[in-house]
Parts: C-alpha cells; structure tokens; sequence
C-alpha cells in the first residue's frame, strides 16, 4: 500500500470517527482530496485507493492533470472542484472543465460561469465563499453580502448553487473553530429559511476537520495529511 493509501485510509477513519462522535453518519461528509502542487502521479495513487473527488487551486497545474488523468485510470470516473481564488478571465476554462467551483466570492464570477458552461454538460456546482473571519487576505462575500448574491446566483442558468464554501481564520482552540463553522452553518440555514436548496457546506482541513463535521461540514477539504508536505507552487 503506497503512503497516499495509508493516508488517505487514516484521514477516513478520522472523518468516520468525527460524524459518529456527533451522530451523523459517515456518508454525510465527503472527503474532497486537495492535489494541488502535487503531480498526475500523486493523483494516480489516491484515485488507485479508491479516491474520486480532487480538489484544485492553479488553474493551469490543474487543466494538465485533468488532461492526464483519462490515459492514467481509463475506468475511473473523477470529480473535479475549483477551489481557489478565480480571476475574471480565467472562468472559461474552469466552466469547461470543471464539476464543482467552491471559491464564486462575487457575482461576475457566477455569470461568466453560467455564460461558459458547455451546454452539453451538467450544471456547474457552486458554493459562494464567505469570508467568516472578516480577514482583509481572505477572498469571500460579508455575512451581510450573501442573501442578495446568493438569490441572483440561484436564478444563473448553467449553475446549480449547492452552498458556502468558507475558510476560517486559523486557532488551535476547537472552541473557536466551531464557532466560525457553526457562524456557516447559521447562514445556510438563514438562506434555506429563504426558499434556497442549499444541501453543501464547504468547510474544514487538515488541522480542524474534527470542529467541522461537528458543526454540519458535508465537504471536508484535506491536502497535506493525504498527499505530504506541500511543494512550492
């Protein structure tokens, strides 16, 4: 067994163990593997024991693997998600090439990806980033931004918006972590009150994945306790 296999085997016990200390069931939560800085071989480890979702923050090291991934696992049938910042001229490809955008922080984006999606492809899946921390270096919408974004995002066509996507500020105190993840939570269920089908909560790494299933996490995204240390970009 490769060490991408024990790793992965590791963090999915770590997430079985998490729903079951706060009664979801393991099902509830997928495990999104964060591949970015690591090559098409890496990826090919991970989808060889049994991994299907890889999540992506360069847009170009991204295409590469996408492209190679086919020729590599013939059989299998991956998931991709855009996960990090996205420049306005950079949404065509992601619109082509991609199943899921975690990282849609303002309308524009929304509406270039709708007008790009290929219409011969399912819906784009979209999370809006919320910026739960109020960090001048963090992407994401205000709390008091959302609703109005989040109503116009519903109405795209092309797109299926399935939730918020956010990235706390970092602590080591599980307190404080839940309580940025439980702050999402608040605005989902504020935007599901509102008539939303919003089904997706994007939140959760390496270091705080246990506070995150605890406070509804659906989508754990983890990077370095999968694939190792980060190589430089």
């Amino acid at each position: 067994m490769s060490s991408i296999a024990q790793n992965l085997q590791r963090v999915q016990h770590q997430i079985t163990a998490a729903t079951e200390k706060s009664g979801r069931s393991s099902s509830a939560v997928q495990l999104l593997a964060v591949s970015k800085t690591f090559d098409a071989s890496a990826v090919l480890d991970a989808v060889q024991a049994g991994q299907r979702a890889f999540g992506e923050n360069y847009l170009q090291e991204a295409l590469e693997k996408i492209a190679a991934l086919p020729a590599l696992a013939p059989q299998a049938s991956l998931e991709w998600h855009f996960i990090g910042p996205i420049q306005s001229n950079k949404t065509r490809p992601i619109a082509e090439h991609f199943d899921w955008v975690h990282s849609v922080d303002r309308l524009k984006v929304a509406q270039r990806l709708s007008e790009q999606r290929p219409a011969e492809l399912a819906p784009l899946n979209i999370c809006l980033q919320v910026n739960i921390s109020d960090e001048d270096s963090k992407s994401g919408l205000t709390p008091a931004e959302l609703p109005q974004v989040a109503a116009q995002v519903a109405q795209l066509p092309r797109l299926r918006l399935r939730g918020l996507m956010a990235i706390p500020a970092p602590s080591a105190d599980v307190a404080q972590q839940r309580a940025a993840f439980a702050a999402v939570r608040r605005l989902q269920e504020q935007l599901q009150a509102e008539g939303l089908a919003l089904d997706t909560l994007s939140m959760g790494m390496s270091a705080d994945l246990d506070a995150a299933v605890a406070e509804g996490a659906t989508i754990v995204r983890i990077g370095s306790a999968i694939f190792g240390a980060r190589h430089a970009a």
